[in-house]
Formats: structure tokens, sequence, C-alpha cells
């Protein structure tokens, strides 16, 4: 089934819209074999190698199997590749909704920082998440778990939907350029403290990069020994600490977005 606009009268593709047969065990069929195996073993070698380097082939030769074994249990590569996205969505930590007092605030925190350390640990699903339209049963309890929190930050209907973009594209870019440049330092054989090192030495004393080092010395950016790392994680608690406070910001405003603060111009507190 091929991927088609909603005019054509046609659904787009997704493993999960598509009704498969139930399967009838034969003979040459290998013991041992079913789909959450291969589906283990195809987020292990993605995250081993890389989604360039993934093949049916592969993941066959890794499982002992013949890839023929693997077509009895998914139709495509593209299949098998949906299936992993929902797999490791299944990593990401849901909030408890029968937690008393809970605040919405720091759910969003747990639910956006989540995201961004599975972004990490499989960098391969960055780029299938922009092809496939998720909506396995992982990703779709994140989806609804972010919602039910945001249902409770007192932003109206009509801005849920931008204000979720804004944080998670948001979570989606800093994770996915911090993971590409992890990969390039696994690549060249350094850590991300050398290579961080290596680029201060490169810009420093060049007139153009002046205005960047004076505000990196100033914020202590570019003291020797400090670790890259903890850098970017102090920058991605303050981006989120931004992306929340904007959410606040905008609860009770008026059509053009302003709202005079958390709880409007009247100061009517929204509530969690």
């Amino acid at each position: 089934m091929t991927a088609t606009n909603g005019r054509s009268g046609k659904r787009p593709h997704s493993v999960w819209l598509t009704e498969r047969p139930p399967l009838k065990r034969k003979a040459e069929q290998p013991a041992g074999l079913d789909l959450d195996k291969i589906v283990g073993a195809t987020v292990r070698l993605l995250d081993d190698e890389g989604l360039a380097r993934f093949s049916m082939r592969r993941l066959a030769a890794e499982l002992g199997v013949t890839a023929m074994s693997v077509y009895w249990y998914v139709d495509t590569k593209d299949d098998l590749l949906e299936l992993a996205v929902d797999a490791v969505a299944g990593e990401l930590p849901l909030p408890d909704d029968a937690e008393p007092g809970a605040d919405w605030r720091e759910q969003l925190r747990v639910l956006a920082t989540g995201y961004r350390d599975m972004l990490l640990r499989h960098p391969w699903a960055a780029r299938l998440l922009g092809e496939f339209i998720n909506i396995g049963p992982h990703s779709t309890a994140f989806s609804n778990a972010t919602l039910r929190v945001m249902g409770r930050s007192g932003l109206d209907a009509e801005r849920t939907s931008g204000a979720l973009a804004s944080l998670f594209h948001f979570v989606y870019g800093f994770a996915t350029i911090r993971a590409t440049h992890e990969a390039r330092c696994r690549a060249a054989g350094i850590s991300l403290d050398d290579y961080f090192e290596q680029v201060v030495s490169a810009i420093s004393g060049r007139p153009e990069f002046a205005e960047t080092m004076e505000l990196s010395l100033r914020a202590d950016r570019v003291r020797t020994g400090r670790s890259a790392v903890a850098m970017l994680d102090r920058d991605f608690a303050f981006a989120l600490d931004l992306q929340i406070a904007g959410i606040e910001a905008m609860r009770g405003g008026g059509e053009d977005g302003s709202g005079g603060g958390p709880g409007g111009e009247e100061g009517v507190e929204a509530g969690p």
C-alpha cells in the first residue's frame, strides 16, 4: 500500500493500519522466532550500526535465520522500521494521572526530558519520526499523556497544539543536533569534550568570532576541564524552562495571545 493524500480516498500507509492474516506456522519457519524478537534485534542493530547500514539481510544474519523467515512476520522493511520506532517510544516515561496535586509544569519537564533521552539513546529514531505517522500504541500513549498534562495547564484548547509543537520541536532539534555531534565524535575517536576544546582553540583569536568568545568567557563556558555534556544539559534545562514559562504566560490570554501574566490581565490563576 502506498502513501496517499486524503483526497484520493485511500488512507496513508502504516503497519498499524494494515490488516495482516494470522500467521500459520510452517515447517520451514525457525523455532523460537517471533515478532518481538525481530523488533528487538532491529533496535539493537540500529543502535549499533545506524540506519544507513541496516538491511533485512543484515537483520536475518543477526538472528541466524534467512531473510524470508523475517518476511513471515512483516511485509516490508519500512513496516519493521515503523515497529522499531514505536518500540523505543515505549521507553518514554509517562506521568501518573492519579498522582494527587501533580504539577503540570514538572510533568511536562519529565515528558520533554524523556523524549530527549530517548532520541539520544536511539539517534536513528529522529529521522524515522519524520517519515512515519507514528500511531503505534506506545507513540499514541505518549501523545495522549502530553495532551492530558496540557489540559491541566490552563491553556485553551485552540493553543494546545501550537504549544506542544513548540515544546517538542525544540526538544527534537536539540537532541538531534547533539546526537549528530556525538556520532561524529565517536567516528573520529574523540570525546565530546575534546571536540569542544578543538572548536574553541580553532576560533580563539579570530576577529569574526570575538563576540562569541566574549559571551562564552563571561558565561564561563570555555574553562578547561568543564564537561561539555554538563553544559549541554544546563542549556537544555534552561531552554526547557523558557518553553514552559512561555506556555504559562499565555494562559488566559486574549485572541492576540497577550495575557499580562500567568493568569491574564486580571491575574486570575488558571491553576494546574
